[in-house]
């Protein structure tokens, strides 16, 4: 599976748990850790979980189970890296903290279809 078909299904699936402010960074070129960083919100840590959730299951109906998980049941961050795509879910809070955004500004920013 190519890195653009595990973005297109990520972001489907942190639209079905209503991710907010989502963006997406291709840093093809910039990075050699991945082909492509999303990040995006969630109002609570419950929502947080859920939008994780989504993602695992969006890939195991794609059968892709080379992925991990960082961040605790408590974290107010979670990390899911599917190897050429990594996303990072943050409450409001610890995303305006971290500021990853800043970090990626060398990348190109994707245009995200609004839903």
């Amino acid at each position: 599976m190519n890195s653009d078909e595990l973005l297109k299904a990520a972001l489907a699936a942190i639209s079905d748990r209503h991710g907010q402010e989502t963006e997406a960074y291709d840093m093809r070129g910039v990075s050699i850790l991945a082909d492509y960083y999303v990040i995006t919100s969630a109002d609570s840590n419950r929502q947080l979980h859920a939008i994780a959730n989504s993602l695992i299951e969006a890939m195991h109906k794609l059968d892709y189970t080379d992925y991990r998980i960082e961040g605790t049941h408590d974290s107010n961050w979670l990390l899911v890296d599917l190897g050429d795509v990594i996303i990072n879910i943050f409450t409001p809070d610890a995303r305006a903290f971290y500021g990853l955004e800043q970090l990626w500004s060398q990348g190109k920013q994707l245009t995200l279809a609004e839903e």
